[in-house]
């Protein structure tokens, strides 16, 4: 009986080395579907170019609402075979593809499809090396609380609060999002004020 891969939310891991065949099997299904449906086109010819370029940003962002790679890694996936069907322009795939890993990522969350780590997993995964959602706006909250009270915020704030603090600019957000530049301080500071909100309501009794 063979056994399943085991889950790495694990700090350390290459996120480039694990996802090299993310667009090949992307572009693998879209021909598999193409081969049953002659209307369909063969995907995109600028996909591997795309990937290679947003691939590492497109994970960070998973991986600030999951909190896991491997999980991050699968919400890469499901983008990118979105990406290859799509009409959108090159030059906007960036800001597509890291508001589609959140949307995605907090789908995960919200849905229960995120895979639950055992609690020495759950440890190493708050050594990460890049800091997430959980680390920079709650400092020393339990980090499966704060994804949970992240996953009960109206989408547009989540989106933002997750974009902001993977390092996206103030003008990438606002972009990414049709927001006008000087309303995203006022978004991300409004997420973070109901993300506390949130936890306080849902506190542990004491």
């Amino acid at each position: 009986m063979s056994q399943s891969r085991p889950r790495r939310c694990l700090p350390g891991v290459s996120i480039v080395a694990n996802g090299v065949g993310v667009v090949r099997r992307a572009e693998r299904r879209d021909q598999a579907a193409v081969a049953g449906d002659p209307r369909r086109g063969a995907g995109r010819a600028d996909l591997e170019q795309v990937f290679r370029a947003t691939y590492p940003r497109v994970v960070g962002v998973a991986a600030r609402v999951l909190g896991c790679r491997d999980d991050a890694e699968d919400v890469a996936q499901e983008v990118y075979v979105s990406f290859n069907r799509s009409t959108v322009p090159t030059e906007q795939a960036d800001g597509w593809l890291v508001v589609a890993a959140a949307h995605t990522a907090l789908n995960h969350l919200r849905s229960g499809r995120r895979r639950v780590a055992r609690e020495d997993v759950a440890q190493a995964t708050a050594e990460l090396v890049v800091p997430d959602v959980a680390d920079t706006v709650v400092a020393g909250e339990d980090r499966q609380r704060v994804r949970d009270a992240l996953g009960r915020l109206p989408r547009r704030q989540a989106v933002a609060l997750v974009l902001r603090h993977a390092g996206l600019s103030y003008a990438e957000v606002a972009a990414a999002l049709d927001l006008s530049p000087t309303s995203v301080g006022t978004t991300v500071r409004r997420a973070e004020s109901a993300l506390r909100k949130e936890l306080n309501h849902h506190a542990p009794p004491q």
